[in-house]
């Protein structure tokens, strides 16, 4: 087996930290991170290494507190531990990397490809826990609770017991010996640190899983009483690529106990995931850009206009003025366009949805559909957009399958309104949303809705009633007016997902309204209840105890968006508005 090596970085709190790793197989080949479970070493990935160096550059590293890696935080995060993956890859000069991660490195693995997606080109979680029941998590923290010098080989002789079976089977007594030696051999202290962890994160990933973009696969043994495959397919339920496969005959330490068939199954996931490149879904990734709707549009020399619907579209020069628009070779509209020595952009109201539905049809008049007039350059312009632009031919770039066309701006017009927005192959409202954003001298609440294993984190306010977590704005968290320094002072890190709500709450008397903003999601660390933090189950959440009825609606919606798992974005004021649905999490 290769030897282990070293590699210094700085950990959260700036003290210098160490990841020791093992490297083997093809360098330049696709990249494969192996990490391991709790009270384990990269050692323990030995069948996996020699099965994968064949075809790839394969990386076993030591978790924190584990092999020749230096301790986690007495605090230790998640974070902590995908910030010592990412600092290995970083260290080594990889751009990206498949990742497999074994129970407690599941949970590692996932956290790394969620808060570094870039870096992670698919995801493999084996044995991997998620959501326990209240008996699972009840039987798991009393393992943690009893980790002290007197009773660590009692626990690992019953871990044993759990991963091989009681007596172990004559055929696994090698892959015993081995588990049971590196679990002696251990710091005591980063496994305590590491197992607390684990066993209080099962959950950490519930509200995260559907934004996982990635290719994921979910394995598990049909023999593991912890690791179970119910857990495995409502993980691969969520994520919007997995797919969940259950290995029968096998219990926890399947890696070591049936590692053909692991590293087929392994070998076949990760192959495929290195496959050409999916057109399709980097146009579906691109729709996550929340853009305006433009009206492209030209007149030649004898009159003739042509037009179409575009999103590509930015400003590129303020000397000289210059903006650009994109335009498919495939387009009928293609040689028209690209030798027009003039053409207009007109940017689109929100109340121009037919607008735009006209110009990206086939329709053979589509200025008869719409009021127009000419721009200072010749071209057509939108009556009643948002803004527009008449534009000179600057230049015309070749750019792919598509032509950029540059523009020098003769004159341009705006108007107070709000613009249409697209996103994700839908139009989007923006226009209040968009304004209170921009109030930043005007009262503002920024608060979050934060959840964790079935539980809502809220604030006692001193008289017997409850209240969201909130601040005056968002960062930072020394700043003790902020949702970031509300949470610090509850113990608590926020891990912000979608935007709830945005709604305006009327001000007394001459006051101006308060903008309200809030969004949802998890955290991490322990609420401190001697700061007012509550953690209140989900079905126990009494509604009456709210400030006012702005809030106690809007969580009311949360609860049963949160019950039927489609959630939206309300945009509106306290009194009304419209839900704008986010797409919820695939049901198989």
């Amino acid at each position: 087996m290769a030897e282990v090596r070293t590699l210094a970085y700085a950990g959260r709190d700036g003290a210098l930290a160490q990841v020791a790793y093992r490297r083997a197989g093809v360098v330049g080949a696709p990249v494969v991170v192996l990490i391991h479970g709790v009270g384990m070493a990269s050692e323990v990935w030995g069948p996996q290494i020699a099965a994968l160096a064949e075809g790839h550059d394969v990386i076993a590293l030591d978790m924190p507190g584990h092999g020749g890696s230096s301790l986690p935080p007495a605090d230790a995060r998640l974070s902590d531990y995908a910030d010592h993956v990412i600092a290995l890859m970083d260290g080594l000069g990889l751009a990206s990397a498949a990742l497999v991660g074994h129970s407690m490195g599941a949970l590692v693995a996932l956290e790394t490809a969620l808060a570094h997606p870039a870096r992670v080109r698919a995801v493999a979680a084996l044995n991997a826990v998620f959501c326990r029941t209240p008996e699972q998590r009840a039987i798991v923290t009393a393992r943690a609770g009893a980790l002290d010098a007197e009773g660590r080989a009692a626990s690992h002789a019953a871990a044993v017991a759990r991963w091989f079976g009681a007596p172990v089977p004559p055929e696994l007594e090698a892959s015993a010996a081995q588990v049971t030696a590196l679990l002696a051999a251990g710091d005591p202290v980063g496994y305590a640190r590491t197992y607390a962890l684990f066993a209080a994160s099962d959950a950490a990933h519930r509200d995260r899983l559907s934004s996982l973009a990635l290719p994921a696969l979910f394995m598990t043994a049909d023999g593991d009483g912890n690791s179970t495959p119910a857990m495995s397919q409502a993980m691969a339920m969520l994520a919007p690529q997995g797919r969940a496969e259950v290995l029968a005959g096998a219990r926890h330490m399947m890696t070591l106990t049936h590692p053909d068939a692991v590293n087929a199954r392994l070998l076949t996931f990760i192959d495929a995931s290195a496959a050409p490149f999916d057109a399709k879904a980097f146009r579906q990734a691109l729709g996550a850009f929340l853009t305006g709707v433009t009206v492209v549009t030209t007149r030649n020399a004898a009159g003739e206009m042509r037009g179409f619907t575009a999103n590509s579209f930015s400003s590129v020069s303020l000397d000289p003025p210059l903006i650009l628009v994109c335009l498919a070779k495939t387009a009928s509209s293609f040689p028209v366009f690209s030798a027009a020595e003039n053409f207009a952009v007109s940017v689109l109201a929100a109340e121009q949805k037919d607008v735009s539905a006209l110009f990206a049809s086939k329709s053979p008049d589509k200025f008869s559909g719409a009021p127009w007039q000419l721009g200072p350059a010749g071209s057509p312009v939108i009556s009643g957009a948002a803004a527009w632009f008449d534009c000179r031919r600057h230049e015309v770039v070749e750019a792919g399958d598509h032509v950029i066309l540059i523009g020098h701006v003769s004159g341009f017009g705006t108007r107070d309104v709000a613009p249409l927005g697209y996103c994700r192959g839908a139009y989007v409202d923006v226009s209040l949303g968009q304004q209170a954003l921009a109030k930043r001298d005007e009262p503002a609440r920024v608060g979050a809705l934060l959840e964790q294993d079935g539980a809502l984190l809220l604030v006692e306010d001193g008289t017997g009633g409850l209240d969201l977590p909130a601040g005056t704005c968002l960062e930072s968290a020394t700043n003790p007016r902020s949702l970031r320094g509300a949470l610090a002072r509850l113990g608590v890190e926020g891990r912000l997902g979608f935007l709830f709500a945005v709604f305006e709450t009327p001000g007394e008397g001459s006051a101006p309204p308060t903008v309200s903003i809030y969004y949802r999601g998890g955290y991490e660390g322990t609420p401190r209840p001697e700061a007012g933090a509550r953690l209140v189950p989900l079905e126990a959440v009494d509604l009456a105890r709210l400030p006012d009825e702005a809030t106690r609606s809007m969580l009311a919606r949360y609860l049963r968006e949160r019950r039927e798992d489609a959630f939206g974005i309300y945009v509106g004021d306290a009194e009304r508005g419209q839900i704008h649905p986010l797409a919820a999490a695939p049901h198989g």
